[in-house]
């Protein structure tokens, strides 16, 4: 296992977010566009909250609301849980297992570095599961 920084080096430099004040439906364009489930909520630079997916399903579809009425503000989920640089992958996993959570922003100090999903950590732990599979073959071949 490693730490999340190098699965964010891993990837496109891009680090998605929008401001509060946008109405949901801008903010689901953009997870189409980026073809991501949740995207960060930045205020003069820092982070206030996450909208996913799954908010605006439980907060507006399934209330009958109209995603150009409301604002990111109004779903989002502000009580984020982050991880730091250096939390190793396994770590990561467990809590996102454990708080019911698919993404996860890395955050230094105040600094937002990036966002990962559990879709970034399983990749990760299959590439290594398969490097370990391959080392291991290789090795008994000998």
């Amino acid at each position: 296992m490693k730490p999340v920084v190098e699965l964010l080096k891993k990837r496109s430099a891009s680090m998605y977010e929008v401001p509060p004040s946008i109405m949901v439906f801008e903010a689901l364009q953009q997870l189409a566009q980026y073809e991501v489930g949740a995207i960060l909520v930045m205020d003069q630079g820092k982070l206030i909250g996450v909208v996913s997916e799954r908010d605006y399903t439980r907060k507006v579809a399934l209330q009958g609301r109209n995603s150009k009425e409301i604002t990111v503000a109004d779903i989002m989920t502000r009580e984020v849980i982050t991880v730091a640089p250096q939390t190793i992958t396994g770590a990561c996993m467990a809590l996102m297992s454990q708080k019911k959570i698919r993404h996860l922003p890395v955050v230094d100090g105040e600094r937002v570095l990036g966002m990962i999903s559990i879709r970034d950590i399983m990749d990760d732990i299959i590439a290594d599961q398969e490097l370990t599979i391959s080392q291991l073959t290789s090795y008994i071949s000998s």
